[in-house]
């Protein structure tokens, strides 16, 4: 029965998933009939030759606009919901995001530091941002590591409140670089919000072997996330090294999140409420968990992707602001709830 239920979900979110592709693809402020974008699509596969009864206008906003985007935004949605699977598991938080351990912070200030001052560079290229901005974020995450680190032993508490320190010093830091920016101001602050915009199919193969190699990473160790969710004391007393597991844990999910952050910026929520609203729903077995959350957060991230390109016409609105108008709800309903059951 159990199996069953999971093939169910499965089965149908990957129809959702394939479904959304299809209408994301017609959608933009170009509209392409059904039959026009399945026949390109279908064109581009091996071994397929089809008379083109289409422009290569049409061809081009398809297979060089649209779909590099949209299978970004899958990407980026399941590694960024993945990792908000393994931060809740091991911090026993259920709003605990990516971002608790200063990854956000960290990828923001090393973006910063590079628009400011190194992308005039010689040496400066496509890469430049991503790179110095995932090294921001891996940093941060040592920064807390030896910040919590208390006698060999990190407490969550302690963790989360490492965390909350980093946040605070590379959010000054960030401030200070944004006031001294002058006309890269805003481009900074783009990228702050986050953007899947003037991304093409090189950013998609920088991303896959971080979501394959971490992603397969926290479905082997399923099982251990499920014990940690239960406590650390159970945990130890059925064999488990706690504090190498946690530190393990803790690295890969930060890597899936620093290396989507590091391509197309800050967007928030998406590791908080998609793994919390899928363990509402499906229990808090992480096999299920890492599987479900990485489906819905990438059709998730897919249509708000969707939103910020065709909401406003014309316009390209950062993809941050439609996670944060449906996000901050969403947490503010948590809050509301938590306390409630405090008061009560």
């Amino acid at each position: 029965m159990y199996k069953q239920r999971v093939l169910l979900w499965t089965a149908g979110l990957i129809l959702l998933l394939f479904l959304s592709v299809i209408m994301s693809l017609m959608i933009g402020s170009v509209h392409l009939p059904v039959d026009t974008t399945l026949s390109i699509l279908i064109n581009h596969l091996p071994f397929v030759e089809m008379e083109p009864y289409w422009s290569v206008g049409q061809e081009t906003i398809i297979w060089d606009l649209r779909l590099p985007r949209i299978i970004l935004s899958i990407i980026v949605g399941a590694m960024l919901s993945v990792s908000g699977v393994a931060f809740q598991g091991v911090l026993r938080n259920p709003l605990a995001d990516p971002y608790i351990l200063g990854v956000s912070s960290g990828a923001a200030l090393g973006a910063a530091a590079t628009i400011l001052f190194l992308q005039q560079t010689l040496w400066a290229s496509h890469f430049t941002i991503p790179l110095i901005a995932f090294i921001g974020a891996v940093l941060s995450l040592g920064f807390v590591m030896l910040l919590s680190n208390v006698k060999n032993q990190r407490g969550n508490e302690t963790i989360i409140l490492a965390g909350v320190i980093t946040q605070a010093f590379s959010g000054a830091m960030l401030t200070f670089l944004i006031a001294i920016s002058g006309e890269q101001m805003h481009q900074i602050i783009f990228w702050m919000m986050g953007s899947l915009a003037n991304k093409d199919w090189i950013d998609i193969l920088i991303l896959i072997p971080y979501y394959l190699i971490g992603t397969i990473y926290l479905y082997i160790h399923y099982q251990e996330l499920n014990l940690l969710a239960l406590g650390e004391r159970s945990a130890i007393h059925l064999g488990m090294n706690v504090e190498r597991k946690k530190i393990f844990i803790l690295m890969v999910g930060t890597i899936l999140a620093a290396s989507a952050v590091s391509i197309v910026g800050i967007i928030g929520f998406v590791g908080l409420i998609i793994p919390h609203m899928i363990r509402l729903i499906t229990g808090p077995d992480h096999r299920k968990l890492l599987l479900i959350s990485t489906l819905v957060g990438s059709i998730f991230l897919l249509w708000t992707d969707t939103l910020a390109r065709t909401i406003v016409p014309s316009q390209e609105l950062p993809i941050g602001v439609i996670t944060a108008f449906i996000g901050a709800p969403f947490f503010a309903y948590l809050l509301r709830k938590g306390l409630r059951r405090g008061i009560g």
